[in-house]
């Protein structure tokens, strides 16, 4: 018998990773992706596209507005999206207040509509910005709170978050990916991609994407400006 996913997709280099990462674990996966108030979101036609390529069921895109409150550099167009930072003990200004947060209940509300009991997403607290809420305690967190607030948790039939990039660094997810065919040329991290497709090269993503790609020994398909 299948066992149902929901998973987290962005478009990204890391969530195209955990999708084909579940579909070789057997899963039937149920994409969702978010246009959330991004300023650019190109990220959703390439999320629909690797929904495709990498076998999903089912995709949806859930409309919400973190925009309307701002304080992001990603939805607030009085911030700029910076250059990556060199400040590695602060929060970045791309951190979006509770994104994580948000798109872990929109997921778990799908999972109990459908019968799903694993929601996977692509955290990673090696190679990244410094968000608070790609942490595995924020997880374990999330994990246990949807476990008490649901009828399926509460009825026994446990949810579990997966969040298997977590301890892994740039390089070892893209080779991973790589094993299971995942073709990264079809996947977008630049948080100021132009509307050609062509990624900035210096914001925070685009670093830690190349940095990945070195580490891995692969050659970077991504197009830079």
């Amino acid at each position: 018998m299948s066992r149902k996913a929901i998973i987290l997709l962005s478009g990204g280099l890391d969530s195209a990773t955990v999708l084909a990462m579940a579909k070789d674990e057997g899963y039937d996966c149920h994409c969702l992706s978010f246009a959330y108030g991004q300023k650019h979101n190109a990220e959703l036609g390439y999320a629909a596209k690797l929904a495709v390529t990498l076998g999903a069921i089912d995709y949806r895109v859930a409309h919400i507005d973190l925009g309307a409150f701002g304080g992001s550099a990603l939805t607030d167009d009085a911030i700029d999206v910076p250059d990556a930072s060199e400040a590695q003990n602060e929060i970045p200004v791309t951190y979006v207040p509770a994104r994580n947060t948000v798109f872990l209940s929109y997921a778990l509300g799908w999972a109990e509509v459908i019968g799903a009991n694993d929601i996977f997403l692509g955290v990673n607290a090696v190679d990244y910005s410094g968000y608070p809420d790609c942490r595995p305690e924020f997880i374990e967190a999330f994990e246990a709170m949807a476990n008490l607030a649901t009828r399926a948790g509460v009825e026994g039939n446990k949810l579990i978050i997966h969040a298997p990039l977590i301890h892994l660094s740039k390089g070892e997810i893209i080779s991973r990916g790589l094993e299971l065919g995942v073709d990264y040329s079809a996947t977008v991290s630049c948080y100021r991609l132009s509307n050609a497709g062509v990624a900035c090269g210096e914001c925070d993503s685009c670093v830690l994407r190349a940095a990945g790609f070195r580490d891995a020994g692969i050659s970077d398909p991504t197009s830079y400006a």
